[in-house]
């Protein structure tokens, strides 16, 4: 993205004594003995498309003892130690809500979405596009200052819950996707200049489904199998990765408004239902499916935990057999196989507020305090079968939660008004690091649509990997030559500092999605006549290396997708849109999808 020349890095070498502007906050100073001077919390809302100022950041020297940034104590256990009285609660990334047992005011007005990514710059304000912020400056201390919208999530509003009905079976349509049961497997058009070496588009799906006006969240895909499986506004598909050809349709009674990032390793999920098809429906109901059949499993009504309960803001994450339900002041987790209650809102005066799943059971809760502009959170691992906490970790106040980046090893975003910082912890949850940057790198993974604002997960971002011992993220766009391209940076998880910085492709740039093998695996977009790929990179760094090229002729397909996933499965690879919108229904029916590319 383009940078403002009012936005560049500030002068000076990183982690050199820095003095600290007039007015700057000082030094922090370990875990507080008093609370600092309230200021507006995180999230706290803007005028749309206004973002917020940026706060001075902090890089002069630490004195002995002290501890910078977010840096907290680990506990010896789940709430050991209470904040002040009984008070007010920040809600999940930022937005401060009302205490326990109050109700709440609808937010007046969509929120100006943003990312996870900062801004450009120590003092001015970003630009924000699209899903992720422009860009962000990494000073000393292990402090990531950012300029950025906040994750304004809409307050909920309370709603008596409907009824839950049990689903039917799912109905079958020999489609595929573009409507007309004919696959677009093998098409001449898009595979006709392809060059040697180039691999095939497999096949390609336009829009089948009637959407309302303002089009539909993206959810998924996955992959289980030889199918791959999208939800999208009223219905769940399966197509078969080989041709795109539609294996199944699973038609819901309302709005998906939910899904974790991921299935149970054999191929189930769990996905949010509103309860009603009124602008008063919540999403409360659940419903498991099988992906590979697309048979729905059992479906119920998520549990209120108490009259102020009000299931309009879910997140949902799966860890083993467990899938957990996330949302402000309230949890439950039910298992997948077979929707057993397995725990609920604990006791206590920290509540979670959302959860990463995967390898291990991640949870992100907020504690009440005396001021609810100096928010305290915790993070702890729970056992997935009876939600115990095995640890907990507390970051200095008003540090928020923000995004799990990796569960194992656990690295964790976190951010204080205009700040962001990331802290890797050990097995036992104490502090491993936090994570510094060389002067003038700037950094935005992308964690989901700009439009999904309202319960946003915790887990699920790419641009970010880690191994054992590695954190690897990639850098913001450099826009300032002929053409954009950037770089991964490997960050040593025992120090925190960077370890080699790997080059993109000439004029592209590249999006770490996960491990695979030892290596990072990598999405290389489009440029202009160029077409995306797979690459992987060595663990100690080097040039990526290209595992499936797309075809130059297919680049213009591939670059039109809105807010793209990425999958790589079985040799594959799958691009699809995050939304689906258009300006009216002989458009809408026209949008592409999904593709997919293979040898």
């Amino acid at each position: 993205m383009t940078q403002p020349p009012s936005q560049q890095p500030p002068q000076g070498g990183f982690g050199a004594p820095q003095e600290p502007p007039p007015g700057s906050p000082q030094p922090p100073q370990g875990p507080p003995q008093t609370p600092p001077p309230a200021q507006p919390g995180y999230g706290y809302p803007q005028a749309p498309g206004q973002p917020p100022g940026q706060a001075p950041g902090y890089g002069y020297p630490q004195q002995p003892g002290q501890q910078p940034g977010p840096y907290g104590q680990q506990q010896p256990g789940p709430y050991a130690q209470q904040p002040g009285p009984y008070a007010q609660q920040p809600g999940p990334y930022g937005q401060q809500q009302p205490g326990y047992g109050y109700p709440q005011q609808q937010y007046p007005g969509a929120p100006a979405p943003s990312g996870p990514g900062g801004g450009p710059s120590k003092r001015k304000p970003a630009i924000i596009i699209g899903a992720a912020a422009a860009a962000l400056l990494v000073i000393g201390g292990g402090i990531f200052v950012a300029t950025s919208g906040g994750d304004d999530d809409k307050k909920p509003v309370a709603e008596k819950s409907g009824d839950a009905k049990p689903s039917g079976s799912p109905s079958i349509n020999e489609g595929n996707g573009n409507g007309d049961g004919s696959g677009r497997g093998g098409d001449d058009d898009l595979n006709a200049g392809r060059k040697a070496g180039e691999a095939k588009v497999l096949w390609l799906q336009k829009n089948d489904i009637d959407l309302p006006r303002n089009g539909s969240d993206v959810y998924g895909p996955w992959v289980a199998g030889d199918t791959i499986v999208r939800g999208m506004y009223r219905s769940v598909s399966g197509y078969s990765v080989a041709d795109g050809k539609q294996k199944w349709t699973l038609k819901l009674p309302a709005d998906l408004c939910a899904a974790p990032s991921q299935p149970t390793a054999n191929g189930k999920i769990v996905i949010g239902v509103k309860n009603g098809t009124t602008d008063k429906a919540n999403c409360a109901d659940l419903q498991m499916i099988d992906l590979a059949t697309g048979k729905a499993g059992w479906k119920k009504s998520i549990k209120k935990n108490g009259t102020w309960d009000f299931l309009s803001d879910i997140s949902l994450a799966i860890s083993g057999d467990t899938v957990t339900v996330g949302r402000t002041g309230n949890s439950n987790a039910y298992r997948v196989s077979d929707g057993k209650e397995l725990f609920g809102k604990p006791s206590g005066n920290c509540q979670p507020f959302a959860f990463a799943g995967g390898a291990k059971l991640i949870a992100a809760s907020s504690c009440r305090t005396d001021d609810v502009n100096n928010p305290q959170h915790q993070i702890q691992q729970l056992d997935p079968n009876t939600g115990k906490a095995m640890w907990t970790y507390r970051p200095k106040r008003g540090w928020e939660i923000d995004k799990v980046y990796s569960v194992s090893p656990l690295v964790v975003s976190l951010k204080k008004d205009k700040e962001w910082s990331i802290l890797a912890l050990k097995e036992n949850g104490s502090l491993r690091t936090g994570i510094t940057s060389d002067k003038g790198d700037k950094f935005a993974p992308d964690c989901g649509s700009a439009f999904a604002i309202f319960g946003k997960s915790l887990d699920g971002c790419t641009g970010v990997a880690a191994d054992a011992n590695t954190f690897y993220m990639a850098t913001a766009p450099d826009s300032s030559g002929s053409a954009r391209t950037n770089k991964v940076v490997a960050f040593d998880l025992n120090t925190g500092k960077s370890k080699w910085k790997a080059a993109a492709p000439a004029e592209r740039t590249v999006k770490p999605l996960r491990m695979e093998g030892g290596n990072v695996l990598l999405y290389v977009e489009t440029a202009y006549e160029k077409g995306g790929g797979i690459a992987t990179l060595a663990p100690t760094g080097g040039t990526p290396r290209m595992l499936l090229q797309h075809p130059a002729s297919a680049s213009m397909i591939e670059r039109g997708f809105y807010n793209t996933k990425v999958l790589y499965a079985g040799g594959r690879s799958f691009i699809a849109s995050g939304r689906v919108s258009a300006r009216n229904d002989k458009e809408e029916l026209e949008t592409k999808t999904m593709m997919a590319f293979g040898n």
